[in-house]
């Protein structure tokens, strides 16, 4: 196993929500939830000292997005601490886009399912298990 570039110093809900803003909307959610999907980006920003934060947004949602019926999102933010020796563009990136998310998915993944089953939607399962090696690859191809 390779050594770890990186340390991570911090990590907290920087956004969180959770809509279904009546009865109808509810109901419907339920109803649909197994069409909802969902969708992760990733942000950088750079810090002093070596530091950047970076931002894991997901979102649970329908896939037109003019659903107004039920709506989550969350952003999950990390704060890491790069290496002294790591400078180039090529090792930061999949630092940034693969390692930390690799690393941190797994709590990212249970706050939202909590926060699903707490908002009435209970038991739901995200289908594909979410690897950022292949997202990585494919935002590099």
């Amino acid at each position: 196993m390779e050594k770890k570039n990186y340390r991570i110093l911090g990590e907290f809900i920087k956004d969180i929500s959770a809509e279904t803003k009546d009865i109808e909307s509810y109901i419907y959610t339920k109803e649909n939830i197994s069409k909802y999907k969902l969708f992760i980006d990733i942000n950088t920003k750079p810090l002093k000292n070596k530091m950047a934060e970076v931002s894991i947004s997901t979102k649970f949602k329908e896939n037109n997005s003019s659903n107004s019926h039920g709506y989550f999102e969350m952003v999950y933010a990390v704060v890491v601490k790069i290496d002294e020796d790591v400078n180039t563009k090529e090792i930061l990136e999949p630092i940034f886009l693969k390692d930390v998310p690799t690393e941190v998915y797994p709590k990212i993944e249970k706050i939202f399912l909590d926060l699903l089953s707490h908002s009435g939607y209970p038991n739901v399962k995200f289908e594909t298990k979410v690897d950022f090696n292949e997202l990585y690859k494919g935002k590099k191809n």
